[in-house]
């Protein structure tokens, strides 16, 4: 019996080891009776994204669902966790599933749930549906017919895909996108963004775009040493911008037309900026606990509140669905926008830096100097160190003992441990060591004035907890 317990975001498990069918419907028996008690008339929606096994999954999923009499609604073919999430909201639905890993490696699958606001389940209804997880599964789905269900009105097909392009048509100006004198890339990653894209986007230039549940061996995360390939493509071609996405295309990359990356810092300040000073909105700024400095600095510079919350973009979606949130954004590329679904959303947030361009008729490189005319230039990385379970718990417990007054020549000037600890070394300069809440990692991660400082700083500190 393995014990299933839900991370920051879902429950992820090696396919086939502790990923199996039994294991899929344990989860669903438990989000079953959890439905049954806190709803009337549960309906779900499910789908999953382009990994291995995910038909086969969703559908232990959707046979397990249906015995408990929940009415299931599900996607046929691969799509996008927001596609879901936004499934959710339109078919008035009380949870979704999504059968994904999201960025985790190929070996991967996972189980993600999302409430009927269309974004992350929110952390106590997790907790609850995690407790009524059996030990074992005790639902014979092999005897279950998807071809009965379907005729009996208990399992219905919906085109999440569908629903999904016909809002972003409504939501954005895809004529002066796809008409403008700018050239877009696009990489999947493999990923399951790839066919909203190419309805959406018919003339970018596009890349990774086929089905491949390998994914060629790398994790379908959009970060810069991924993405060696769609860098290239950038810096060799007549391209004035690039949008990455991963796994189930709810994170965000992004490159200049010379193929340097752009982080989820830079990509939340370019939003701000750009819902705030060229279209006129307003509201709250919610951002994860590792997030830039920076966004606290343009917020004042705009009059807009800003909050700051622990890691995991659940914690965001709260926020979200209580009070009037301009943006939610975190540092590994989730980021959501007022006018959508209180979710992440890569190819959204493509859309709107597009037409951000498109619209000012400015390069990615003007706009993001417009942005450090208001908050000064900055830099920023994150360093993932792979190392065995007990040497992550010495580090931790040397951090919570206050052991780390100075890395090499930092000397720490206070330290924050709102998720982790964030040591600043002053107010624009600072390193974050943090355990993965999904995987055998300790991240460490640094903010200064540029990129050599930022390395210096990080290099600094595996010297010091190592």
């Amino acid at each position: 019996m393995t014990k299933i317990k839900f991370g920051t975001d879902g429950w992820r498990a090696i396919i086939s080891k502790e990923y199996t069918c039994d294991n899929v419907a344990r989860v669903s028996i438990a989000v079953g009776d959890w439905l049954n008690e806190n709803k009337k008339n549960p309906v779900v929606v499910i789908g999953h994204d382009c990994r291995f096994g995910g038909e086969l999954f969703a559908e232990t999923a959707a046979k397990v669902l249906a015995s408990k009499g929940v009415l299931v609604k599900i996607a046929k073919g691969f799509v996008s966790t927001p596609m879901v999430s936004l499934g959710v909201v339109n078919e008035k639905a009380s949870l979704g599933v999504v059968i994904t890993a999201s960025h985790n490696p190929p070996t991967y699958n996972g189980y993600k749930l999302k409430g009927d606001f269309g974004g992350p389940l929110l952390p106590n209804d997790i907790t609850a549906v995690e407790n009524r997880i059996p030990d074992a599964n005790s639902v014979d789905y092999n005897a279950i017919s998807m071809d009965d269900l379907v005729a009996e009105g208990k399992v219905v097909y919906v085109d999440l895909e569908d629903m999904y392009c016909k809002h972003a048509e409504e939501s954005f100006d895809l004529d002066a996108i796809n008409n403008s004198d700018m050239n877009f890339a696009y990489d999947a990653m493999f990923g399951s963004g790839m066919n909203a894209v190419k309805r959406l986007l018919p003339s970018a230039t596009l890349l990774h775009c086929e089905d491949n549940p390998g994914f060629l061996g790398t994790a379908p995360e959009p970060i810069h040493r991924n993405l060696q390939e769609f860098s290239d493509l950038m810096k060799n071609n007549d391209l004035d911008c690039g949008l990455a996405t991963d796994g189930d295309a709810d994170r965000i990359g992004l490159y200049d037309s010379k193929g340097n990356f752009v982080d989820s810092h830079h990509i939340i300040l370019l939003l701000i900026h750009y819902m705030v000073k060229y279209k006129g909105m307003s509201g709250k700024v919610v951002t994860a606990f590792s997030c830039s400095v920076k966004v606290e600095q343009i917020c004042k510079n705009y009059g807009l509140e800003q909050e700051t919350v622990q890691i995991g973009f659940k914690h965001i979606a709260g926020k979200m669905i209580t009070e009037d949130v301009l943006l939610g954004g975190e540092e590994s590329g989730g980021i959501a926008t007022t006018g959508h679904i209180p979710e992440r959303d890569g190819i959204w947030m493509g859309l709107i830096l597009f037409e951000f361009m498109a619209k000012s008729g400015k390069s990615l490189e003007d706009l993001i100097a417009e942005v450090y005319a208001i908050v000064g230039p900055f830099a920023f990385e994150r360093i993932d160190l792979h190392i065995d379970n007990d040497t992550k718990l010495r580090i931790i417990e040397d951090c919570k003992a206050g052991k780390f007054t100075q890395f090499g020549k930092y000397k720490v000037d206070r330290i924050d441990t709102t998720d982790g600890f964030k040591f600043f070394f002053d107010e624009d300069t600072w390193l974050m060591i943090r355990p993965s809440g999904t995987e055998p990692v300790l991240r460490t991660y640094a903010e200064a004035s540029t990129q050599e400082k930022v390395f210096d700083i990080l290099a600094d500190c595996k010297a010091t907890i190592l």
